[in-house]
């Protein structure tokens, strides 16, 4: 957090994270950019399992490492080792949160379970990370990103039609997990602060993925039908995909009867509003292949750029399809701050 900005809204609390690689440490990893004090605890010789993870920085550290660890404070003990317990102990006897995400019962044979911490710490919350939650019959499996995307449902609506099965671009299955873990924890910190009671939140990245499919379970509900694959289109709204300019791609969502009309205007194929194909939305998704064709008949004459100014003047919602470096260097994302600087080591020892 920048030292000229006001402290955020946990200025003064304290998290003990347990966490490694990815879903308990991007959950740490935002509040403390909500203004937590973040105490990182690794195991003394290997650290977290991300610190080897590439890619690596030229001083030879893991960048992914130190992209969700900055900020943290770090220190190395042994819940094994009477000395090194002793001191998790003086560390838990001020925190307010404690972070993990073991396989449930890691944390019980370490002699630090539920019972025991609430017995001990009454104020404490804590927060478990795991791949199928605390209970139920998958309880013990192993989990990774791709293993939940899998069995959640989330890679059966993902990719193109008839494609091979395509995991998102990114690890949508642990950051779930984190959003999901970060708002468990804050709503229990609020729930503390009139009860003075703390909590168990239980997260599991299973439930966090079924919980990312809004359009697909209610697809099934009304259809009795699993959702298949659409690549950028939506299946509830058209047009709403990516398209073919002159010059590469755009993408563009005017599922609404008014944006059509605007979209239609921008085009000059007033025509698409008379078409009986295209009248009302419905008719737009079932003919979403006929529409698309026509759309980029007219894109096609001119480049997106030309097109993106004319769909913004418009009203139109409408985007580029940036790679990576490009959004780096998007204005809009310099503006906001978007992306934090990290310079040097991304954790440092507790004071």
């Amino acid at each position: 957090m920048d030292s000229t900005q006001s402290p955020g809204p946990l200025d003064g609390f304290v998290v003990l994270d347990l966490s490694r690689v990815l879903s308990g440490p991007y959950c740490t990893m935002m509040l403390r950019d909500l203004g937590a004090r973040v105490i990182k605890v690794e195991q003394p010789g290997a650290g977290d399992e991300a610190r080897h993870f590439l890619p690596m920085s030229p001083d030879g550290s893991s960048a992914y490492f130190a992209a969700v660890n900055r900020g943290k404070e770090s220190i190395a003990l042994d819940l094994k080792s009477g000395d090194d317990r002793a001191i998790f102990e003086r560390l838990l006897n001020r925190a307010d949160v404690l972070v993990e995400n073991y396989r449930p019962g890691v944390l019980e044979r370490l002699g630090y379970g539920w019972d025991k911490l609430k017995a001990r710490h009454p104020r404490l919350v804590l927060a478990s990370i795991s791949g199928f939650g605390q209970t139920g019959p998958y309880r013990d499996r192993a989990a990774y990103d791709v293993v939940v995307q899998a069995m959640s449902g989330m890679m059966s609506v993902t990719g193109h039609p008839g494609g091979p099965p395509t995991r998102a671009g990114s690890s949508i299955g642990d950051l779930s997990a984190a959003l999901f873990a970060c708002n468990g924890i804050q709503a229990a910190l609020l729930r503390r602060s009139r009860t003075g009671q703390g909590a168990h939140v239980d997260v599991s990245m299973f439930e966090a993925q079924i919980a990312m499919l809004e359009g697909a379970i209610p697809h099934l509900w009304c259809t009795g039908q699993s959702p298949e694959p659409l690549g950028a289109r939506h299946p509830g709204a058209a047009p709403f995909d990516a398209f073919r300019a002159a010059d590469g791609h755009l993408v563009i969502a005017a599922g609404s009867d008014h944006l059509f009309a605007r979209l239609a205007a921008v085009l000059g194929q007033p025509e698409l509003l008379a078409d009986p194909r295209f009248t009302q939305r419905g008719l737009r998704v079932v003919n979403h292949a006929a529409l698309k064709a026509a759309i980029e008949n007219a894109l096609a004459s001119a480049p997106v750029a030309h097109w993106l100014s004319r769909l913004d003047d418009a009203g139109v919602p409408a985007g580029p399809l940036n790679d990576v470096a490009t959004m780096m260097a998007d204005p809009q994302v310099a503006s906001r701050g978007v992306l934090p600087e990290i310079e040097g080591e991304a954790v440092n020892e507790p004071r």
